[in-house]
């Protein structure tokens, strides 16, 4: 049976992946590891609570993540949940990284680094995909990044630019639910 998404309701239980190894340098399309803590694990996928299906990022710190937080579940891939790419930044200090001077969010969401992406471009690849799961219904894992998880905000508030006002932790949880009538955020950045 297909579901209509019109009439569908879902929840998307956005986690971002597991601290860096590196946490100092921006990260982006690099694939590095994630420090995994399995206790930190454990209570976090007793907070999401039950779960119909786990998507991740392809990115092997969502990967091991999401194996982290539920050990023998499928999980499937989405390549749209990816990151920000950028670009030159990429594996930059981030105490390095360009002054862009002051800028309001709407700015800021259209800008992009030389050769890569602006926060405006990753919500154009990853709210398609995040709708898709939302209409799907049932409580959905999103396993990916804070740009994701910003993105499935910018979804729910109506704006990429004050998306970006949002801090989001390594190993948080984030909570939208998608109805016929609108999105809304049940909560932000809860960590264990």
């Amino acid at each position: 049976m297909t579901r209509n998404p019109s009439n569908s309701h879902g929840t998307l239980l956005l986690i971002r992946h597991a601290p860096l190894e590196d946490p100092a340098r921006l990260t982006g399309r690099r694939d590095v590891a994630a420090v995994v803590d399995a206790a930190a694990a454990r209570r976090m996928a007793v907070l999401a609570g039950s779960v119909s299906r786990v998507v991740s990022s392809p990115a092997r710190r969502c990967r091991d993540t999401a194996a982290a937080l539920w050990p023998g579940v499928a999980v499937d891939e989405d390549a749209r949940l990816w990151e920000q790419d950028f670009g030159t930044w990429e594996g930059m200090a981030l105490a390095e990284l360009p002054d862009l001077g002051v800028m309001g969010g709407d700015d800021l969401a259209r800008s992009a680094p030389h050769g890569g992406e602006s926060f405006a471009a990753l919500c154009a690849r990853s709210i398609p995909a995040l709708e898709e799961l939302a209409a799907g219904g049932g409580r959905v894992a999103v396993v990916a990044h804070a740009g994701t998880v910003r993105a499935g905000l910018a979804r729910a508030i109506g704006g990429a630019g004050a998306a970006l006002a949002f801090r989001v932790a390594p190993l948080s949880l984030t909570v939208i639910d998608a109805a016929p009538a609108g999105w809304s955020v049940a909560c932000v950045n809860l960590s264990v």
